[in-house]
């Protein structure tokens, strides 16, 4: 029998995945636990328009990174630290501290989780730092960290 999942069953399939399933199993486990419905025309139209609704979702949010990460690539960011006079930076600017200032400056909001820094900048000057906006685009910053 074709039946739909409603979610992860583990060594059976996906959710929103069409599986050949025995008569018994979709009787007597499936369907009493509400994990799956029969696969039928209005079921299979339903997960169709539901899978065309995630892909333009997916779709229109790449496009979005896409467009800040043009504009990101124009827009420096300044971040004022102290410094010793050998230019070293006391503690240093971490992917926080970027996020924060790129909202406060640009208003382009972005998770810290999201500024692929290696390590904390821990020198003057201007540095370019990568940021991962979505899957597969990837939005270059100019940081120009200056001493007070």
């Amino acid at each position: 029998m074709k039946v739909i999942l409603k979610a992860d069953i583990k060594g059976v399939g996906k959710k929103n995945e069409v599986i050949n399933a025995s008569d018994g199993y979709v009787r007597n486990f499936l369907f009493p636990k509400n994990l799956a419905v029969e696969a039928n025309a209005e079921n299979m139209s339903k997960l169709q328009a539901q899978k065309e609704a995630t892909q333009f979702r997916k779709d229109t949010e790449k496009e979005e990174a896409k467009k800040t990460a043009e504009k990101m690539n124009k827009i420096m960011v300044r971040v004022q630290v102290k410094a010793g006079e050998n230019g070293k930076i006391f503690g240093g600017v971490s992917a926080k501290d970027i996020s924060d200032n790129l909202e406060k400056q640009h208003n382009i909001k972005v998770d810290k989780k999201k500024v692929d820094l290696k390590e904390t900048i821990k020198t003057l000057g201007v540095h370019i730092v990568e940021i991962k906006l979505y899957e597969g685009v990837i939005g270059k910053l100019k940081v120009d960290v200056r001493g007070e």
